[in-house]
């Protein structure tokens, strides 16, 4: 029998048993081991009397997430990676436990319950941006800690060089782009812009930093509802992906008609390099938007840049958010 040492069946195992992956950290959020482990609790029993689990079970999970590098391991004692300790300690303030509410949600796991019918469409059957869609609550509240970081820098980059009094936040969510900018300079005032069930959220995240005076709310589509003009900055975060290129200028045509002459744009996306296959965040975030929506995509800086200029934008250009793993993208009015 001939010998094939370059074959690696394990590879295949550990990527079809992946979603164990996914369910072991969310029931490892849930039962608080990062926080445990944090707080001085490092075997297996300690674990167990903490999280009310058993001590075979504790280290069935543990030893697992260890394998994953979640974890480390020094004879009997557990410890935590320093993205874990940071990321998954309930007690740190950049903790984002609670994304696991939105990843794992039910209806986001069964839109990949068959990728072959998503690859002979080219996209899923419905999108879920459908009006008032309570999914977008959940992804608003859950999914803000992980916008805090790229938010912030965001809001330093956009305003160094001029504070841009007027600023609308487009399908805000969470509101945090719009917040931190607030943030920069009490002469600022945001418009959020989303549906008035999402924008909830927002309300809370701006009243909970006493920025009522510095914003107003815009409920409804973004395709349908007048904006407004003269805007001096607008806020695009996370929201071309979902749409397909000739809807994306359309898009960008109405937020050029809501610029002031010397108004920018700033939009925030996964953005993979021209081969698509790196680097690793950006493209693998096509995957995501086949799954989720009909004809949304992963864009390349280039495919970008070509519909901002052909909605009437100029001087467009990147700027790194290292090290969050999106790209501010940022276009002025062309003159």
């Amino acid at each position: 029998m001939a010998e094939h040492p370059q074959l690696n069946p394990g590879r295949i195992h550990q990527a079809l048993t992946s979603y164990q992956l996914a369910q072991a950290l969310k029931g490892a959020i849930e039962l608080e081991i990062f926080t445990h482990i944090a707080e001085g609790s490092t075997t297996a029993s300690q674990l167990a009397q903490k999280c009310g689990g058993t001590e075979k079970g504790v280290r069935v999970l543990c030893d697992y997430l260890t394998v994953h590098s979640l974890l480390t391991k020094a004879g009997a004692h557990y410890g935590l990676a320093p993205d874990t300790a940071a990321l998954l300690d309930k007690n740190s303030p950049r903790y984002m436990g609670q994304v696991a509410n939105f990843f794992l949600h039910p209806v986001m796991v069964a839109k990949y319950n068959d990728v072959a019918a998503l690859v002979r469409r080219g996209g899923a059957l419905d999108h879920t941006l459908s009006p008032n869609e309570h999914i977008w609550v959940e992804f608003a509240r859950y999914m803000a800690p992980m916008f805090d970081l790229p938010a912030s820098l965001v809001a330093r980059i956009v305003t160094q060089a001029a504070v841009p009094e007027r600023v609308l936040d487009v399908a805000a969510g969470h509101g945090l782009f719009g917040i931190y900018v607030a943030l920069c300079d009490p002469r600022i005032h945001v418009t959020f812009q989303d549906w008035d069930n999402v924008l909830n959220v927002a309300r809370e995240n701006v009243k909970a930093r006493g920025l009522e005076r510095q914003s107003s709310f815009l409920p409804g589509s973004f395709f349908d509802v007048n904006l407004g003009a003269e805007f001096d900055l607008v806020l695009l975060p996370n929201f071309l992906h979902h749409f397909d290129y000739p809807t994306n200028i359309s898009l960008l045509k109405k937020v050029r008609n809501a610029l002031s002459p010397h108004g920018r744009v700033a939009i925030v996306e996964f953005v993979p390099n021209e081969d698509r296959v790196s680097p690793p965040d950006g493209a693998l975030f096509a995957m995501r938007m086949l799954g989720t929506t009909p004809s949304g995509d992963a864009y390349t800086f280039v495919e970008l840049e070509r519909m901002l200029q052909e909605s009437g934008f100029a001087s467009v250009r990147a700027e790194s958010l290292a090290p969050a793993h999106q790209q501010l993208i940022l276009a002025e009015v062309s003159r």
